[in-house]
């Protein structure tokens, strides 16, 4: 017993001896992990559900990829190539070998189309919350678009909390968050999600829409909180680069996120330069890396 004791002493020890000959550099890369990454989305990248969307994310320098469910138009539900499992595998397969992460699954569909009144909406959540199970993908992006704006349309709020309730229990079933963009400021935003009351039910919160209503960009992310925002689309409208926009200084944006403890996806949008709006590596890229500099700057 005393010798089996001695002997793992001397193996501990040499354990230890050897972690204090590695490089303080590999020890501290190998405990660091980043709190943010960085995504892009395969719609706004023009490669919406195809797969080549992957390679160009890892060219463009992202760690993931949001895919869109396909459009909605007067459909049942979304034109999903992913519903097919072969598809689905080729995707998981390809991001594998890339590197790739999915963050997140969109039903972009519903910026146009109302949430508040198609009536098979369960079916529409059903498919996606079955797609993002499939692949493993945590979160799915439900907006409540330009027919559920409840600023404008206040009159659809009741509907649209009892339909939140009903998706947040099928969200809490398939284990995943269903992360919302409405048109509410924060306070707003933050009662509607204390009126649905499930867990599984957060805010997307979209940088641009606290910017482009004069709101207090650091003021709304604070009133949310940390627990409320389960990821962001960090970037603002369209005209120019991030690095180059006046309006938002995303260096202060992470002291904001740093101070509230948050860590997540920021997924990038919009935020294209106007001379060139539709080459996509030149503005996808440039806001990447820039995004980069700013949140993942422990990264080696």
């Amino acid at each position: 017993m005393q010798h089996q004791n001695r002997r793992s002493f001397i193996g501990n020890m040499a354990l230890i001896t050897g972690a204090l000959m590695l490089p303080s550099q590999l020890l501290s890369a190998a405990g660091k992990k980043s709190r943010y990454k960085i995504a892009v989305i395969d719609l706004m990248i023009l490669k919406r559900q195809k797969i080549s969307a992957l390679p160009l994310a890892k060219e463009i320098g992202a760690d993931g990829l949001e895919i869109d469910m396909g459009g909605l138009g007067n459909r049942e539900t979304f034109d999903n190539r992913l519903s097919d499992p072969t598809v689905r595998q080729e995707y998981i397969a390809k991001a594998k070998e890339l590197n790739i992460e999915f963050c997140s699954l969109a039903m972009t569909g519903f910026y146009a189309q109302s949430f508040a009144k198609r009536p098979t909406y369960k079916k529409m959540i059903q498919d996606c919350l079955d797609t993002a199970k499939a692949m493993n993908i945590k979160v799915v992006f439900l907006p409540l678009g330009i027919q559920g704006d409840l600023v404008k349309n206040p009159e659809l709020r009741a509907p649209i909390v009892e339909r939140l309730k009903v998706a947040g229990k099928m969200a809490s079933k398939a284990g995943i968050v269903i992360g919302i963009e409405s048109a509410l400021d924060a306070n707003g935003e933050l009662q509607l999600l204390k009126d649905v009351g499930c867990k599984h039910v957060k805010s997307y919160f979209n940088l641009s829409n606290a910017i482009k209503n004069g709101r207090d960009l650091h003021q709304e992310l604070r009133i949310l909180g940390r627990k409320n925002i389960v990821q962001i689309h960090a970037t603002n409208e369209d005209g120019v680069w991030l690095e180059n926009d006046p309006k938002i200084d995303l260096n202060k944006v992470k002291e904001t996120l740093d101070d509230m403890g948050w860590s997540g996806w920021l997924v990038v949008e919009r935020s294209r330069d106007a001379k060139q709006p539709t080459n996509v590596k030149y503005n996808f890229s440039a806001n990447t890396r820039y995004l980069k500099s700013v949140f993942c700057k422990d990264r080696s």
